[in-house]
């Protein structure tokens, strides 16, 4: 075997990693809603992010990586680690009050139409016509993900209140990880990050719930645990960053539009849950939002570089 065709046998491999990482980050939606029936939302979210924070030190045992980041990086991953905890909360208790499909789409779609919004805003700069025509189809995106022309109080009854508020801590954690890689490693970087948050949501969580919460778990409460922590948490997104740097970052974040897709699949085939129209439709749109931010942001950069 050549060299040429090694490195094509090579990438042909992270593209299948990259499609099974991106249908198990849409799937976690549907184990995520088997996994809000079983106990109290701290108590669940707790368990998750304890098993996350195990699983990604094993990793870094297993690859013998480093394990520690520069003192730099603390206060910032602070930060990050407050932002993941309230983000774990809010996608727990939303899957109580609603639909797995639709909150996959809802969230998955807005997070980077948000997350560009808000870059926007703390680089005090005005958007670009191709950046405006982005964040508008975003808007009109997120107004048909939720029904805004329904009775407001059906809106917050139905979750989507939590998925809104999850989009909005997540696109300000992305404030803090987007130069994780500046402090150490990413994978040691998202390790004590989830190791903070496990500490952040005990504090809110009881010892009766967290009793009660191992009393009704069962093997499908496991096996879902499983998935949700280790599987799509941990492996999952390692591998997505281990792919980044071996596909380019443009290359990589263009899977990340199988997640509304895979979110909706997976809730349909697993929970049963119909996908509406209104969802489909809005996650159609926001994923051309996306498709325009990222093409400007990508003209942007190669500019730049000239």
């Amino acid at each position: 075997m050549n060299v040429q065709t090694k490195e094509q046998s090579n990438e042909n491999r992270f593209l299948i990693g990259m499609l099974l990482s991106m249908f198990c980050w849409g799937l976690s939606w549907a184990s995520g809603k088997v996994l809000s029936g079983y106990g109290e939302t701290t108590s669940v979210a707790s368990l998750r992010l304890l098993m996350t924070f195990v699983s990604l030190f094993a990793i870094l045992f297993f690859i013998k990586g480093k394990i520690f980041i520069r003192s730099q990086g603390i206060l910032p991953l602070l930060a990050a680690a407050v932002c993941m905890t309230f983000y774990n909360y809010l996608f727990f208790e939303g899957l109580v009050h609603g639909k797995a499909g639709a909150g996959g789409v809802l969230v998955t779609t807005l997070n980077p139409i948000i997350s560009y919004a808000i870059m926007l805003l703390f680089s005090m700069r005005r958007p670009t016509r191709n950046e405006t025509l982005g964040l508008l189809i975003g808007i009109v995106a997120g107004a048909i993900l939720l029904k805004v022309w329904d009775n407001w109080n059906s809106i917050l009854a139905s979750g989507n209140i939590y998925f809104v508020m999850a989009s909005v801590t997540w696109a300000v954690l992305s404030l803090f990880t987007a130069r994780s890689s500046r402090y150490g490693s990413p994978i040691a970087y998202s390790l004590w990050m989830y190791g903070c948050c496990s500490v952040l949501m005990l504090l809110f969580t009881s010892t009766r719930a967290n009793a009660s919460l191992y009393e009704a778990s069962d093997r499908i409460f496991w096996w879902n645990m499983l998935f949700s922590a280790v599987i799509t948490t941990a492996f999952a997104t390692t591998f997505y960053f281990v792919a980044t740097s071996k596909l380019g970052a443009s290359k990589a974040s263009s899977f990340v539009f199988l997640v509304p897709f895979s979110a909706a699949m997976g809730s349909w085939i697993f929970l049963h849950e119909q996908p509406q129209w209104h969802t489909v439709a809005g996650g159609l749109m926001g994923i051309g939002a996306v498709y325009v931010l990222n093409k400007k942001s990508d003209q942007l950069s190669v500019n730049s570089d000239q």
